[in-house]
């Protein structure tokens, strides 16, 4: 099933990676079955919002059963095209591009980073984590048909790399830097800056302290 076609609501395609995830350590362990409550607990996610993002799928689930993993394992490798591999190409070979390069979704058997980018000449020709390093200049030659980047450039160098990914065919860009890069409306850009988040989670811990009553509302 075509997560486009079904319509769903954003935040909810966003939640699938992570039942996913816990669906497979379930099926590892040999589990048959799973409840709402159980998986609410696992991922964090209330019942309430499980149920409502599994419904838009029809229904994968019996009342007083739970949900069958295998089956629900199955749905949403399907769903999320897990049978096809991903190929990712990552541009800056500094600290975080390094730790991704040695990290290279070890748990997710179809993502894998096969070519890095660099500007710097002691990096280039050189291989981190087993995969190859190739100059920022030869981007457009060696880039292929990967359409999915991971952009891990200084601010200042950005918007130029994604414009020039943008011309060679990717469709997809995850902006690890501080810049906001400005793409056309076809090509999809997911910004984590991490200094932003650790800005916003001091703020919350100062100025909106949990409770256990928050905790388990959360849950």
């Amino acid at each position: 099933m075509d997560i486009e076609q079904t319509k769903i609501p954003q935040a909810t395609a966003k939640r699938l990676p992570l039942y996913y995830r816990f669906l497979n350590n379930l099926h590892t362990q040999g589990k048959l079955r799973v409840s709402s409550k159980e998986l609410s607990d696992a991922v964090k996610v209330d019942s309430a919002t499980i149920r409502r993002d599994f419904s838009y799928f029809g229904a994968l689930g019996k009342k007083g059963y739970g949900y069958n993993v295998e089956y629900l394992l199955s749905f949403f490798r399907k769903t999320l095209d897990q049978d096809e591999t991903t190929r990712v190409a990552l541009i800056g070979v500094g600290n975080l591009g390094t730790a991704f390069l040695n990290y290279n979704f070890t748990k997710n058997n179809n993502t894998k980073i096969e070519i890095a980018f660099d500007a710097n000449e002691e990096r280039i020709g050189s291989e981190v984590g087993g995969v190859g390093v190739e100059h920022i200049d030869d981007l457009e030659e060696k880039l292929g048909d990967i359409s999915v980047a991971i952009l891990t450039v200084p601010s200042s160098a950005a918007q130029g790399i994604a414009d020039r990914l943008v011309k060679a065919g990717i469709s997809g860009i995850l902006n690890f830097t501080p810049a906001r890069i400005s793409v056309p409306s076809n090509v999809r850009v997911h910004h984590i800056d991490l200094a932003i988040e650790l800005q916003a989670l001091v703020y919350f811990l100062k100025h909106y302290p949990l409770n256990e009553d928050d905790v388990e509302e959360d849950q």
